[in-house]
């Protein structure tokens, strides 16, 4: 059963459908075979189910936050900012970009539009500084990737609503993450600059980085609004989103100007093409976890191994950071956060281990997968961005993942990165 059900969703893929159909024609063969359903009524019900959470609503107002800065002016000031402080450093462009991206990504929470809204300005930098386009592409969608990690994180949500976990808490104990790649980043940055033998930029004035502060202050009032919202107990995570918005509004088009009024049909307009896709996702996604959970199929697999781990934490925290980042090399990862996380929560809990932190294991594993061939989403959103091959943009990527997976090991061998934060919220 479980060869029969890998092999049609692998044939439905390479036929081009997009993943949502192999997830439900996978979920209505394992219903038909397994409890001979004669009619759809049990798989629409839990496909409306996997989209009924209240926090979900969250989701789409990020997304049109992010879309509305990302036309406006938010991404090219905060990366001034940025540059005025490090540009002058060896490996200064590159660390520019990195910081500006997670600098987005606090503002944004999405990997793709931070590619978009970074990468248009900083890679022609990049080359002319002298940096190779494999380097230059492969930090922009690596260093995007904290995104999803740093508040407001869309992962973080879908996490959050399917295993239970306080988003608020999810949000706060992504920030120390985040911020540990950022420094592998820029240290790799660094000494790849010294190896390519590429000078600094020179050194900012105070006037030009207080000018270029000033100029930042409103965007990054963004994360503070999030962040200290939540946590001020001023309103939840989805109010928060909701601000979020009112906040992008007055922004870009009331103080900056940036976005006119007659553009905001087509800022919705996109909002609600990618929405649609998420939520279509995360339908598709329940129906498809119901089905194979109901056929056995997970007990089956998974059973054996938490069985041999026991309750031991690291070992259970390794495969469950094997586990999803295997799957995001390949599928969607709202998808494998979807069908993977309800699998874990047993051997979670049996470990004792905090959801908080798993949270953070399985969100790094989801921005991992963004950058990873051979399906990772930002791979796609740059060969559209950059026009350039689909080889061409991932040769770079081996240095950068292998950070990535140091850092997974770091967060699994030292949870307090991740808890630290939030166990400061609590106190």
């Amino acid at each position: 059963m479980l060869t029969l059900t890998f092999i049609i969703m692998i044939v439905l893929l390479a036929l081009g459908f997009p993943m949502m159909v192999p997830l439900l024609v996978a979920a209505l063969m394992l219903l038909f075979l397994v409890i001979d359903l004669g009619n759809v009524s049990l798989l629409m019900g839990q496909m409306i189910s996997g989209v009924q959470s209240w926090a979900l609503a969250a989701v789409p107002l990020f997304i049109f936050a992010a879309d509305l800065m990302t036309r406006g002016h938010t991404a090219n000031r905060l990366l001034d900012l940025v540059q005025s402080f490090v540009g002058h450093l060896r490996g200064g462009l590159p660390i520019t970009t990195a910081a500006s991206c997670t600098l987005f990504g606090a503002v944004s929470g999405s990997t793709q539009a931070t590619v978009v809204a970074m990468g248009g300005p900083m890679r022609p930098k990049l080359l002319e500084k002298g940096y190779s386009d494999k380097f230059s592409i492969a930090l922009i969608i690596n260093a995007s990737d904290i995104a999803l990690l740093i508040p407001p994180s869309i992962g973080m949500i879908i996490y959050g609503v399917i295993s239970g976990s306080s988003i608020g808490d999810l949000f706060i104990a992504g920030i120390l993450p985040g911020l540990l790649i950022l420094l592998l980043f820029s240290i790799y940055c660094w000494v790849a600059s010294i190896r390519m033998g590429i000078a600094p930029e020179p050194k900012s004035d105070w006037a030009t980085r207080l000018l270029a502060l000033r100029k930042a202050l409103l965007p990054l009032g963004f994360p503070l609004v999030v962040v200290g919202g939540i946590y001020g107990g001023l309103f939840s995570p989805t109010e928060a989103a909701a601000i979020a918005v009112l906040y992008a509004l007055i922004l870009e088009v009331v103080i900056l100007r940036a976005v006119k009024l007659r553009e905001l049909w087509d800022v919705a307009l996109s909002t609600g093409l990618i929405t649609a896709v998420v939520f279509i996702l995360v339908a598709a996604g329940n129906a498809f976890t119901y089905a194979i959970s109901f056929a056995g199929i997970p007990q089956a697999i998974l059973d054996p191994v938490i069985a041999s781990i026991g309750d031991n934490q690291t070992a259970v925290l390794a495969l469950i950071a094997v586990s999803f980042f295997i799957g995001c090399m390949f599928v969607d990862p709202i998808v494998v956060i979807l069908i993977l996380t309800p699998l874990f929560k047993p051997a979670v809990e049996a470990a004792g281990l905090d959801p908080v932190h798993v949270g953070v294991i399985v969100t790094l594993q989801a921005a991992i997968g963004s950058a990873t061939p051979p399906f990772g989403c930002d791979i796609f959103t740059a060969m559209a961005i950059f026009r350039r091959p689909y080889f061409d943009v991932i040769r770079g990527t081996p240095p950068f993942i292998f950070i990535l997976l140091i850092a997974t090991v770091l967060l699994i061998l030292f949870p307090e990165i991740s808890l630290w934060l939030p166990s400061l919220a609590q106190d």
